[in-house]
């Protein structure tokens, strides 16, 4: 069986967030949601787990960090394309901040990010491996 992950994601406003992560290409999994928390499958591999303030201080006894002034984590996911990039990122623009971060455009790599409406940030990138690793080659080389 393949590794997973599961992001679990302090929110504020649960049905909002669902609406948000349900807009970027994430569906929501039944039956591993309720009124406190929302299981959000983005692939066979990656759940993202949103779970209201309360629910969330059932599994730490730390602060819950406010996301919009206070960065603990970054969150990236791949893309097929570029363009690819650019359709997840476009798909943030209704419930989110767009390029929060600056763009990242190395003609074998491209990222853009967005911001979810608490103030999680998401980067997205696609890379060319083979011309990436090219490109390295001929870095090392000079």
């Amino acid at each position: 069986m393949p590794k997973m992950i599961f992001v679990n994601l302090p929110v504020a406003d649960l049905k909002r967030s669902i609406g948000f992560y349900e807009a970027v290409g994430a569906t929501k999994n039944p039956q591993f949601s309720d009124d406190t928390a929302a299981c959000m499958v983005v692939s066979d591999a990656i759940y993202v787990m949103l779970l209201t303030h309360e629910k969330f201080r059932q599994f730490t006894p730390k602060t819950i960090a406010d996301a919009r002034s206070t960065s603990e984590v970054l969150l990236c996911l791949s893309a097929d394309s570029r363009d690819g990039v650019d359709e997840i990122v476009g798909k943030a623009a209704a419930g989110g901040r767009l390029d929060p971060c600056p763009k990242q455009d190395y003609g074998f790599m491209y990222g853009r990010s967005f911001e979810d409406p608490d103030g999680h940030i998401w980067e997205v990138m696609w890379m060319d491996v083979e011309a990436a690793m090219k490109a390295g080659g001929e870095t090392a080389a000079a």
